[in-house]
Parts: C-alpha cells; structure tokens; sequence
C-alpha cells in the first residue's frame, strides 16, 4: 500500500491506495475518508415562453424580422406608434453584443409580436409596420 496526500478544491485527503499485482500489506485498513458531497446544483431557468403566432401580415405591411437568433432585451415602441426611419425600435442580444433593431423606413407600428426576455430565431417576425 502506497499513502498519498491529495487535495480537491482547497480540501486535504489522506488515501492509501493498493497497487494491482503488488504485495498485499498486513497493515490494518483504516477507515476510508468520506469525499466531500458536491454543492446541490440550481435548476436551470425555464426559457421565456414564445409570443403566440399572429395571423398573417396585412398587403403592404412590413415585417421586421430577427437577423439573427438571440435575446430581445428590450422593446421601445408598441402597436400605433409613429416612427421614423433609423429609429431604434429593440434591442436584441446575440453572442454578448446589444444589437440595435432600427426602422427601416417611415411609418407607423401595427403590431409588436416580441416581448422582453424571449428568445428569437433568425428570421422570426418581431415588428409589423
């Protein structure tokens, strides 16, 4: 038998450990070092629940859509608000960067089809002016 020290995460262990084929020693076993239990892990959020699918776009109506998949972290307009082209109408995040989701062109908001915290894949309608 063979001691070693070991430490796991900042705990010290005494062990002895008998090596395959070798001779077996007459020492008496001591009682073996329980391991420390690891800490209970937290369950894992549920994901934001995605908005119900609208009904089809109107003739002439345009539908902003996600270029990418991410998280839409903020929404700055709603249904009946006039905006202007450039401006900002959600923030969404995708791989650690806020990306800015801007009016295309002059017009008027007939729909929000996001809401903070849900999770968009690329192409999904998010804004219908």
């Amino acid at each position: 038998m063979k001691k070693f020290n070991i430490t796991v995460n900042g705990s010290a262990y005494e062990v002895e450990v008998e090596e395959v084929g070798g001779a077996v020693s007459s020492a008496p076993k001591a009682a073996p070092v329980a391991a420390p239990k690891a800490a209970p892990v937290a369950a894992p959020k549920a994901a934001p629940v995605a908005a119900p699918k609208a009904a089809p776009v109107a003739a002439g109506a345009e539908v902003i859509s996600a270029p990418m998949p991410g998280k839409v972290l903020s929404v700055n307009c709603k249904a009946g608000d006039a905006v202007k082209s450039g401006d900002v109408l959600m923030i969404l995040e995708a791989m650690k960067m806020q990306n800015e989701i801007m009016a295309p062109a002059d017009g008027t908001v007939s729909e929000v089809r996001v809401t903070a915290g849900q999770n968009v894949a690329t192409g999904d309608a998010m804004i219908v002016m």
